[in-house]
This record gives structure tokens, C-alpha cells and sequence, in this order.
């Protein structure tokens, strides 16, 4: 298949989409498409799409000629009483979602294909890690940098596609790349949201209609926080402990964290300055949900 590049003005070339199990049939086809000069993206997801992966796709669609999806429940990144065997699937949806936004290839393999019965290698770091999700899932973020870097050696992405959503995991990743001079462009990708603001998770569909409604105060602690800023307030604190004290005014809100921290380090800060990152987690009933801000650097 040609090139987009080559692709006369007005003329529309239909993708066809595969969906394969094996690391093989992966390298196999990029070897194939990089025989014929094409930049390659990948997206990482663990499945039951939504816009905000979609948005993810398109992106990637843009900025390269294929473009690889990959659908994998990582085992690796949950902790024991986690939502590992609940965490919702439908990769017939998926699929429908992934052409639709211009995928060419779903790599959806099963665990054993990952992770061989005597798989002993991680990859981990420190200091970025450890705090926000971090500390409350320990382990979490050796599995995402496991995974994503045997991804990154399967499919040989020109560039990575993530969501802003997961802005610890962002700069996990970034600070990954960098470290092991891994030479992949890692792109982030703004946070979708509902209509009435809740940032689109698959986790939502865990909600029930109370719990959704809800939820919607983490998103207004975000605009809260936003707008304490963007009025001047240089104090991280009292930026944190107003969002705190909104989202405390939930019954159904269970605080994880509510913190200001350093957009590259994720270090604590107590001076807005620009370039800080304010991120939550809070469980709203069972389910534990995240969101952000970032302040202009």
C-alpha cells in the first residue's frame, strides 16, 4: 500500500485492518511496511476503548503512515486484590473502534505470548515512581514499564501515543525513552472528556447511576484548581487543600491523593511556577479514578 504522502488530494484509501496474537506476525508486518518506507505509531491500550483512545489513534494516524494498536490486559501492572479478571473486555467493540479511527494492525496477545513461564526481567526506576499512584500501587509502574518497553522492542515505533489522563504514567514513559536511549518520539495526547466533564476512563462503566453522578466532583475540583491559578495563586498548598476540601463535600468521594508536584520529577512542589502538575486519585464508591491539571510552563 502506498504511502499517505503519495495519496493523490481528495483520494481516500479504505485501510484494511488485521488483528494478529503472536510478536512474529507483528514484527513481520512492520518489517514489511518498513521495507516500503513507512513511519510506524503505536498505541498502547488495555482495551474497552473510548474516544479519549480514539483520540489517541487519530493522532497517530496523522503523524504516521501506520499505525499499530496494541490490546493487552498487563497482568504485570495490577496488584493482588486489583481488578485484574474484572477489568471490563470486548475486543469486538474494540476492533469496530480501532478501524473506524484508522488503525492497521491490533496486536492482542494472550499473557503467555508476553510473558513466558520463566519471565524474570523488569524494567523500573526510581523517584518518579514513587509517589502518587505510586505509593498506593507499588508495583504498578515496573509492570507499565515492562510492558511498553517489550513493546516498544516488538513493534519499533517511530513515535508512542498516551493520554494526559495518566500524566504520572506520561512521564514515566518519557523519562524511559530518554534513560535507555530508546529514540522514540513519545507524544501526549489531551484528556477527553464527558459532556458534563468526567474524564473518560473504562473504568467509568464500573459506576453506578449515583456513583456517576458523583464522580463529577473530580472534575470540578480541576476547574477549581485551574481557576485558583490562573487568579494568581502561587501556593500549592492552599491550591491542594481547596480541592481536597470541594471533593471531601462527596459522600460517596474517597480521597487517595490530591497533589502538586513537579511535571518532570513528580516531586512535591509548594510554589505554582509553571510547569507543575496537580493530580488526584479518588475512589468514588469501589472505583478508583483519576485526574489532572497541568500549569503552563
Amino acid at each position: 500500500m502506498e504511502s499517505r504522502q503519495n495519496v493523490p488530494a481528495g483520494m481516500e484509501i479504505k485501510i484494511k485492518m488485521k488483528i494478529v496474537e503472536t510478536i512474529a506476525e507483528v514484527r513481520a508486518q512492520v518489517k514489511e511496511w518498513r521495507a516500503q518506507g513507512l513511519s510506524v505509531g503505536l498505541v498502547p491500550t488495555m482495551g474497552y476503548l473510548h474516544e479519549g483512545h480514539k483520540s489517541l489513534m487519530e493522532e497517530a494516524r496523522k503523524e504516521n503512515d501506520k499505525v499499530v494498536v496494541s490490546i493487552f490486559v498487563n497482568p504485570m501492572q495490577f496488584g493482588v486484590g486489583e481488578d485484574l479478571e474484572s477489568y471490563p473486555r470486548d475486543m469486538e467493540r474494540d476492533s469496530a473502534l480501532c478501524e473506524n479511527a484508522g488503525a492497521a494492525l491490533i496486536f492482542h496477545p494472550q499473557p503467555e505470548e508476553m510473558y513466558h513461564k520463566d519471565f524474570s526481567s523488569f524494567v523500573d526506576m526510581n523517584t518518579l515512581t514513587k509517589g502518587l499512584c505510586g505509593k498506593t500501587r507499588p508495583i504498578h509502574f515496573r509492570g507499565v514499564c515492562t510492558v511498553v518497553s517489550k513493546l516498544f522492542n516488538i513493534v519499533t515505533p517511530d513515535k508512542a501515543f498516551f493520554g494526559q489522563k495518566d500524566a504520572q504514567q506520561l512521564a514515566i514513559i518519557r523519562r524511559m525513552v530518554l534513560d535507555l536511549s530508546m529514540g522514540i518520539e513519545i507524544v501526549g495526547c489531551p484528556i477527553i472528556r464527558e459532556a458534563d466533564g468526567l474524564a473518560k476512563s473504562s473504568r467509568n462503566t464500573y459506576l453506578s447511576a449515583e456513583e456517576r453522578k458523583a464522580a463529577l466532583v473530580l472534575s470540578r475540583a480541576v476547574k477549581l484548581g485551574r481557576e485558583l491559578v490562573q487568579n494568581g495563586e502561587k501556593n500549592a498548598d492552599k491550591v491542594v487543600d481547596a480541592m481536597r476540601a470541594l471533593i471531601e463535600q462527596e459522600p460517596l468521594a474517597r480521597i487517595d491523593y490530591v497533589s502538586a508536584v513537579d511535571g518532570l520529577t513528580m516531586l512535591p512542589v509548594h510554589e505554582i511556577n509553571g510547569g507543575e502538575l496537580v493530580a488526584m486519585a479518588v475512589y468514588i464508591g469501589k472505583t478508583r479514578l483519576i485526574d489532572n491539571f497541568s500549569v503552563e510552563g
